[in-house]
């Protein structure tokens, strides 16, 4: 499909497939006329970018990995390095936000009984 096509299936502007094929992140196929040609296994491979850009990895190793990705087989190990690393990363910051929701409802607990002993004394001068 052509680039129209392709931007409506992904829901990524013709700007930024432009971009992405710029960055080395897509190479998509030329026909005779030297239009872009996708195909499934690139919207594949954008949905695969969009997922890890949604999980914080940085521009610069997407990049890499599909610098990988672009020279074959041979460098699973290295994108598998990558993708572990990355899920590291996703841990760690789980246990993170499991450290923050646990602050959270310790202070909504205060603030939840300092407003019930508010309302209580309140009851009590009437």
């Amino acid at each position: 499909m052509q680039i129209k096509a392709f931007s409506a299936k992904t829901g990524l502007s013709t700007d930024t497939l432009r971009y992405y094929e710029k960055e080395g992140l897509l190479m998509p196929e030329r026909d005779s006329n030297g239009y872009r040609c996708y195909g499934n296994r690139d919207a594949e491979w954008v949905g695969f970018i969009l997922r890890l850009k949604e999980m914080g990895v940085p521009l610069a190793q997407i990049k890499e990995y599909a610098r990988l990705r672009h020279m074959g087989d041979a460098t699973i190990p290295q994108r598998y390095e990558i993708l572990l690393a990355h899920r590291e990363n996703l841990i760690r910051k789980q246990q993170e936000l499991a450290e923050h929701q646990a602050f959270l409802a310790q202070k909504l607990a205060v603030y939840r009984s300092a407003m019930q002993k508010s309302a209580d004394k309140c009851a009590d001068d009437i």
